[in-house]
Protein backbone atom coordinates (compact mmCIF):
# COMPACT_ATOMS: atom_id res chain seq x y z
CA UNK A 1 0.00 0.00 0.00
CA UNK A 2 2.63 2.36 0.61
CA UNK A 3 4.81 1.87 -2.28
CA UNK A 4 1.34 3.48 -4.31
CA UNK A 5 1.15 6.32 -1.79
CA UNK A 6 5.09 6.66 -2.93
CA UNK A 7 4.36 6.73 -6.72
CA UNK A 8 1.73 9.40 -5.97
CA UNK A 9 3.66 11.39 -4.05
CA UNK A 10 6.52 11.47 -7.17
CA UNK A 11 4.52 11.42 -9.88
CA UNK A 12 2.80 14.61 -7.85
CA UNK A 13 6.67 15.79 -7.65
CA UNK A 14 7.22 15.23 -11.71
CA UNK A 15 3.79 17.32 -12.42
CA UNK A 16 4.72 20.36 -10.15
CA UNK A 17 8.19 20.02 -12.08
CA UNK A 18 6.64 20.75 -15.16
CA UNK A 19 4.12 23.02 -14.14
CA UNK A 20 6.91 25.06 -12.70
CA UNK A 21 8.87 24.49 -16.06
CA UNK A 22 5.83 26.23 -17.64
CA UNK A 23 5.51 29.15 -15.33
CA UNK A 24 8.96 30.00 -15.88
CA UNK A 25 8.10 29.96 -19.66
CA UNK A 26 5.19 32.62 -18.57
CA UNK A 27 8.01 34.98 -16.38
CA UNK A 28 10.16 34.43 -19.25
CA UNK A 29 8.22 35.74 -21.80
CA UNK A 30 6.89 38.79 -19.13
CA UNK A 31 10.47 39.87 -19.32
CA UNK A 32 10.98 40.08 -22.78
CA UNK A 33 7.63 42.26 -23.41
CA UNK A 34 8.88 44.78 -20.45
CA UNK A 35 12.15 44.77 -22.08
CA UNK A 36 10.20 46.15 -25.72
CA UNK A 37 9.73 49.35 -26.43
CA UNK A 38 5.93 49.29 -26.74
CA UNK A 39 4.59 46.27 -24.32
CA UNK A 40 1.27 45.28 -25.33
CA UNK A 41 -0.55 45.18 -22.42
CA UNK A 42 -3.49 42.71 -23.08
CA UNK A 43 -0.44 40.35 -23.52
CA UNK A 44 0.73 40.70 -20.23
CA UNK A 45 -1.78 40.14 -18.34
CA UNK A 46 -2.63 37.02 -20.43
CA UNK A 47 1.12 35.91 -18.78
CA UNK A 48 -0.08 37.29 -15.35
CA UNK A 49 -3.42 35.27 -15.30
CA UNK A 50 -1.77 31.92 -17.25
CA UNK A 51 0.51 32.11 -14.12
CA UNK A 52 -2.24 32.67 -11.52
CA UNK A 53 -3.62 29.81 -12.67
CA UNK A 54 -0.57 27.51 -12.62
CA UNK A 55 0.46 28.75 -9.24
CA UNK A 56 -3.55 28.11 -7.71
CA UNK A 57 -2.73 24.57 -9.37
CA UNK A 58 0.56 24.27 -7.77
CA UNK A 59 -1.04 25.28 -4.15
CA UNK A 60 -3.56 22.60 -4.54
CA UNK A 61 -1.07 20.36 -5.51
CA UNK A 62 0.84 21.13 -2.39
CA UNK A 63 -1.60 20.17 -0.23
CA UNK A 64 -2.76 17.28 -1.53
CA UNK A 65 1.17 16.44 -1.34
CA UNK A 66 1.46 17.33 2.35
CA UNK A 67 -1.70 15.54 3.19
CA UNK A 68 -0.64 12.21 1.60
CA UNK A 69 2.58 12.65 3.59
CA UNK A 70 1.43 12.96 6.38
CA UNK A 71 -0.10 9.98 6.09
CA UNK A 72 2.49 7.71 5.20
CA UNK A 73 5.30 9.67 6.93
CA UNK A 74 5.27 7.31 10.24
CA UNK A 75 5.51 4.32 7.69
CA UNK A 76 8.23 5.63 5.98
CA UNK A 77 10.27 6.92 9.21
CA UNK A 78 10.14 2.72 10.75
CA UNK A 79 10.96 1.50 6.92
CA UNK A 80 13.78 3.81 5.82
CA UNK A 81 15.56 1.13 4.63
CA UNK A 82 13.47 -1.17 3.27
CA UNK A 83 11.98 2.45 1.18
CA UNK A 84 15.73 4.22 0.68
CA UNK A 85 15.31 4.19 -3.18
CA UNK A 86 12.52 5.57 -3.22
CA UNK A 87 12.73 8.27 -0.39
CA UNK A 88 16.15 9.40 -2.26
CA UNK A 89 14.10 9.97 -5.58
CA UNK A 90 11.74 11.83 -3.96
CA UNK A 91 14.48 13.91 -2.11
CA UNK A 92 16.12 14.53 -5.64
CA UNK A 93 12.78 15.56 -6.96
CA UNK A 94 12.16 17.77 -4.30
CA UNK A 95 15.33 19.32 -4.38
CA UNK A 96 15.00 20.19 -7.63
CA UNK A 97 11.55 21.75 -7.30
CA UNK A 98 13.01 24.27 -4.78
CA UNK A 99 15.57 25.15 -7.64
CA UNK A 100 13.09 26.01 -9.79
CA UNK A 101 11.35 27.44 -7.27
CA UNK A 102 13.95 29.61 -6.15
CA UNK A 103 14.93 30.40 -9.79
CA UNK A 104 11.14 31.51 -10.09
CA UNK A 105 10.73 34.03 -7.44
CA UNK A 106 14.15 35.37 -8.22
CA UNK A 107 12.51 35.80 -11.75
CA UNK A 108 9.79 37.42 -10.83
CA UNK A 109 11.34 39.81 -8.61
CA UNK A 110 13.28 41.58 -11.66
CA UNK A 111 10.11 41.62 -13.44
CA UNK A 112 8.19 43.27 -10.17
CA UNK A 113 11.25 46.08 -10.69
CA UNK A 114 11.33 46.11 -14.80
CA UNK A 115 7.35 46.67 -14.64
CA UNK A 116 7.68 49.54 -11.89
CA UNK A 117 10.26 50.88 -14.12
CA UNK A 118 7.47 50.77 -17.32
CA UNK A 119 4.99 52.49 -14.94
CA UNK A 120 7.24 54.73 -14.06
CA UNK A 121 7.79 56.12 -17.20
CA UNK A 122 4.68 55.85 -18.39
CA UNK A 123 3.18 58.48 -15.59
CA UNK A 124 5.86 60.34 -16.82
CA UNK A 125 4.90 60.14 -20.58
CA UNK A 126 1.71 61.03 -19.86
CA UNK A 127 2.71 64.19 -17.61
CA UNK A 128 4.28 65.43 -20.21
CA UNK A 129 1.67 65.04 -22.70
CA UNK A 130 -0.70 67.01 -20.55
CA UNK A 131 1.36 69.44 -19.89
CA UNK A 132 2.34 69.93 -23.49
CA UNK A 133 -1.63 69.88 -23.97
CA UNK A 134 -2.26 72.62 -20.94
CA UNK A 135 0.43 74.63 -22.83
CA UNK A 136 -1.43 74.55 -26.20
CA UNK A 137 -4.64 75.19 -24.86
CA UNK A 138 -3.69 77.84 -23.06
CA UNK A 139 -2.00 79.78 -25.97
CA UNK A 140 -4.86 78.49 -27.94
CA UNK A 141 -7.18 80.17 -25.52
CA UNK A 142 -5.20 83.39 -24.62
CA UNK A 143 -4.73 83.79 -28.99
CA UNK A 144 -8.60 83.74 -28.92
CA UNK A 145 -9.08 86.45 -26.39
CA UNK A 146 -7.19 89.09 -28.07
CA UNK A 147 -9.15 91.51 -30.29
CA UNK A 148 -7.63 93.12 -32.89
CA UNK A 149 -5.76 96.45 -31.87
CA UNK A 150 -6.65 99.41 -34.14
CA UNK A 151 -3.57 100.95 -35.75
CA UNK A 152 -1.50 103.20 -33.49
CA UNK A 153 -0.42 105.66 -36.17
CA UNK A 154 -4.07 106.95 -37.87
CA UNK A 155 -4.21 109.33 -40.04
CA UNK A 156 -7.00 111.80 -39.58
CA UNK A 157 -7.19 113.97 -42.33
CA UNK A 158 -10.03 113.30 -44.73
Amino acid sequence: MIENYLDVLEESLKQKSEILDEVARYSGRQEELLKQESMSLEEFDACVDKKDELIQKLSRMDEGFETLYQRIKEQLAQGREAYRDRIARLQQLIREVTAKSVSIQAQEARNKEALQRYFTNERSRMRTGRMASKAAYDYYKNMSNTEALPPQFLDSKQ
